[in-house]
C-alpha cells in the first residue's frame, strides 16, 4: 500500500505512455499514402467521423479522412498539421477532472475530434490542439474495437513494417517566452520534470530547449523556443500560423534496417554536414558502430560509455513544417546532445541555402 501511495503522489493522474497522434489536412489521402511509405498499415475507421488509424508496432497515427469540426478549423489554420495527441492513463474519467483541478482546461470544439463527436476527456493542448486522455488500452480493451475494422490489416501490417515500435518522444515549438508557461503546464498538470535544458546556438540564429518527461518515463515532450526571429523555430511558427508539434520521434530495434527500407521507399531524410561523420570516431572513440554505414544513410550518433549509445536521423518536412525522427537507443535515455547542434547546424544551413536567414561572407 505504501508504494502504491508513493506512486499515486509521484503520478498523480496515472499516465502511461502515448496513445496517438492526430492529423488533420486538406489533402489526408496523400498524408495516409506518406505514412503508408514509412511502414504504417491502416487498421480501423471511425464510423461516426471517418477517421483512419494507421498503425505500426505500438504506434497508432489517426488521420481525418474527411475533417469536420476542431479538425476542420484546425486545418483551415495550419494546414497539414497534428490536431491532437493522446496520453494513456489508468482511468480517464479520474485523470480528467483531476487535470482541470489541478490547472488544465477543458478542450472547446471539441465536435469533430478523432474519437467521435461526444468523447468528454479533451483538454486544451498546444497551440489549439487536443489533448486526449485515454484509458481502453492493453487489458482494458482497445480504443478501437468500436471501429470498423479493415479486413487483413494484420497481415497487411506484418508486410508493410519498416520496424518502427513506440512513440519516443514528441516536440513542442512554441512562441518566445512561453517555453517555461508549457513546461510549467506539463509539471503542475501531470507532473513531469525537466530531463534535459539545451542552448544552442548557430552561426546566425539560437535556440533554447526544455526536454520534459512523465512519471512514467514513457511520455518525453522536448519545448522549443527561439532565441531571435529568425530560427528555425520562428520559421516554424510562421508557417504553421502558431505554435505546436514539431517533429514525433519513432523508436526501432535496427535503424539502419528501418531507414535503408525507408528510403528504398523514397522516404527524404535532413542531411548532416560531411565533417559531422569525420569527427565521429574521434567524439566517441570505441563506439562499435559501422560509420561508413551512418555516413551513407546521413545517421547521426551521441552518448558515452556511461550513459549508453543513441542513433537517430530526421526526415524531412513530412506534413507542413512537421517532420519525423527515426531513433534506436542503446541504454541512451537522452535526445542526443551533440546530435541536437548538428541537427541545428543542418537545417540552419537550409536556411541560408534558401535565404530565410543571411549570414556575413
Amino acid at each position: 500500500m505504501q508504494d502504491a501511495a508513493k506512486l499515486d503522489q509521484e503520478n498523480p493522474l496515472g499516465v502511461d505512455g502515448f496513445e496517438f497522434v492526430e492529423f488533420t489536412g486538406p489533402e489526408p489521402e496523400a498524408m495516409i499514402s506518406r505514412l503508408e511509405l514509412m511502414g504504417f498499415t491502416p487498421t480501423h475507421v471511425n464510423p461516426a467521423n471517418d477517421v483512419v488509424r494507421l498503425k505500426q508496432g505500438d504506434i497508432t497515427m489517426l488521420v481525418h479522412r474527411t475533417p469536420a469540426g476542431q479538425a476542420a478549423d484546425f486545418a483551415k489554420d495550419h494546414g497539414p498539421s497534428a490536431n491532437g495527441m493522446a496520453f494513456r492513463v489508468a482511468n480517464a474519467k479520474a485523470a480528467y477532472e483531476g487535470a482541470l483541478a489541478r490547472g488544465a482546461r477543458a478542450a472547446e470544439g471539441v465536435h469533430g475530434g478523432a474519437l467521435a463527436n461526444d468523447y468528454p476527456y479533451v483538454l486544451q493542448g498546444i497551440g489549439g490542439s487536443l489533448l486526449y486522455v485515454i484509458d481502453q488500452y492493453g487489458e482494458a480493451g482497445s480504443l478501437y474495437d468500436a471501429w470498423d475494422e479493415i479486413e487483413g490489416w494484420e497481415e497487411a501490417e506484418r508486410k508493410n513494417s519498416v520496424g518502427l515500435e513506440i512513440l519516443d518522444h514528441l516536440t513542442h515549438n512554441v512562441r518566445r517566452g512561453e517555453m517555461r508557461t508549457w513546461s510549467g503546464f506539463y509539471n503542475s498538470v501531470f507532473n513531469f520534470e525537466e530531463q534535459k535544458y539545451f542552448d544552442i546556438k548557430g552561426k546566425a540564429t539560437g535556440l533554447f530547449s526544455q526536454a520534459m518527461i512523465a512519471p512514467d518515463r514513457a511520455i518525453r515532450i522536448p519545448l522549443n523556443e527561439s532565441q531571435d526571429e529568425n530560427s528555425q523555430i520562428e520559421e516554424f511558427i510562421r508557417r504553421y500560423n502558431g505554435e505546436g508539434i514539431q517533429h514525433i520521434a519513432l523508436t526501432t530495434a535496427n535503424i539502419f534496417e528501418t531507414v535503408e527500407a525507408m528510403r528504398a521507399r523514397g522516404v527524404d531524410f535532413q542531411d548532416t554536414i560531411e565533417t559531422y561523420f569525420e569527427l565521429i570516431d574521434k567524439r566517441l572513440p570505441g563506439h562499435g558502430e559501422d560509420v561508413e554505414r551512418m555516413r551513407k544513410n546521413r545517421i547521426l550518433i551521441d552518448g558515452s560509455d556511461e550513459e549508453g549509445l543513441l542513433l537517430q536521423i530526421f526526415t524531412q518536412d513530412t506534413f507542413g513544417p512537421i517532420f519525423f525522427e527515426i531513433i534506436q537507443r542503446k541504454g541512451n535515455e537522452g535526445f542526443g546532445n551533440g546530435n541536437f547542434q548538428a541537427l541545428f547546424d543542418s537545417i540552419e544551413l537550409d536556411q541560408i541555402r534558401r535565404g530565410v536567414i543571411k549570414v556575413d561572407a
